[in-house]
């Protein structure tokens, strides 16, 4: 090997140390008090630690271990950013309490940079709450009933159908639940072009929690490079759909069309922003939550036995063919049982992200709380 670059290699390994310890002081300096804990490594911090926990079929030893070191709630240095992980019930509830008040909705720089500066789940203030209503009324029970309840019977029949041999039911699930939201967000039936742009999408996704630094991380890349041709991809279907409006005076039953007809005027941007974080919305926790209802009824016997006949009796005064009703829907009181008892059990959100809208705020309300060794002067 070349003697000087053996030379840089020992340089590097032995000011290693002494940078990590000038980037923690510079971080406590710039931040102010923080609650304990472990900024890590420059740039990095414990990102690595995190992500390859979450790999794993338990990840909670990384937040236990640092709980059992620094307490309830402790700093680290996670996606680029310092930040504060809190476990404790009191500090968390004032948190969601105060939200919009002295807290507000904030993503790593890896998530918000993917979703786009207009993604819904990054508005606030009025804007957010008209759009949250907007989409809250496509999943109204009207709504389901009038538009979307044939095309969900459909595409589970059409889906179902398809499966042979050996079947992964994770990700047959995350195909159903992306065709049902590609068809409630703008008609589109399952095909080519919906599949392609499904793993474009899966890309997307990986590089959520990941080192956001292109030069650091390759996930990260190839995620910056899916999110572009997505993108691209929806621009020309809304740029396709406000011509027919415009021409043809075309109207569709779906989002894009009440996001076109909106009197906020979006621009294509962002329509495509807003379609995106949908796409993120359901698309992980609607297929865990289909997956974990299999697992938990295929553990307890006596519940499947008892889904069953509710769906037999049903399907027996139906002909072969025939289409699942709104009154049918209404006649699953166990399988309403089951969708509750799942959400109950399964946690499939670990935790959510807030930011400090006023500096200083963290350290006064915990202190408020009793926890006077836990400040923060930064945000």
């Amino acid at each position: 090997m070349d003697f000087k670059l053996i030379s840089l290699l020992l340089s590097l390994a032995l000011s290693t140390p002494l940078i990590t310890l000038l980037f923690r002081l510079v971080m406590r300096w710039w931040w102010g008090r923080l609650p304990p804990g472990s900024l890590g490594l420059p740039l990095i911090g414990e990102t690595l630690q995190l992500i390859a926990a979450y790999k794993t079929e338990n990840p909670e030893p990384f937040i236990d271990d640092r709980v059992k070191r620094h307490g309830p709630v402790f700093t680290t240095h996670l996606f680029g950013e310092p930040t504060v992980f809190s476990t404790d019930p009191e500090v968390n509830r004032l948190i969601l309490h105060n939200e919009g008040k002295l807290f507000e909705v904030s993503y790593p720089g890896s998530i918000s940079n993917l979703l786009g500066r207009r993604s819904l789940l990054l508005m606030k203030g009025g804007l957010h709450k008209r759009m949250h209503s907007l989409t809250m009324s496509f999943n109204s029970s009207a709504t389901i009933r009038l538009h979307f309840l044939p095309h969900i019977d459909r595409l589970i029949r059409l889906n179902l159908g398809s499966w042979s041999g050996r079947v992964l039911l994770m990700e047959e699930a995350k195909k159903i639940t992306f065709e049902l939201t590609m068809k409630q967000l703008m008609s589109f039936d399952p095909g080519e072009w919906t599949e392609s742009l499904r793993k474009e999408y899966v890309l997307v996704l990986e590089g959520f929690f990941t080192i956001p630094i292109p030069f650091f991380s390759a996930t990260y890349r190839r995620a910056i490079g899916a999110r572009t041709k997505v993108a691209e991809a929806l621009t020309l279907i809304v740029r396709q759909r406000r011509r027919e409006q415009e021409e043809k005076g075309a109207e569709k039953s779906d989002m894009l069309a009440a996001l076109l007809h909106g009197d906020d005027r979006f621009s294509d941007e962002e329509i495509v922003d807003f379609l995106v974080a949908l796409l993120v919305a359901g698309y992980e926790t609607t297929s865990t939550l289909m997956t974990l209802a299999v697992k938990f009824l295929t553990e307890t016997p006596l519940a499947l036995a008892q889904l069953k006949e509710e769906h037999v009796d049903i399907r027996a005064k139906k002909d072969p063919s025939e289409g699942l009703q709104w009154t049918d829907y209404k006649s699953m009181p166990f399988t309403q049982c089951v969708v509750n008892e799942t959400l109950r059990v399964a946690n499939i959100i670990s935790g959510v992200f807030r930011r400090t809208a006023i500096s200083g705020v963290f350290r006064r309300t915990v202190k408020q709380l009793g926890h006077d060794s836990l400040e923060m002067n930064g945000n």
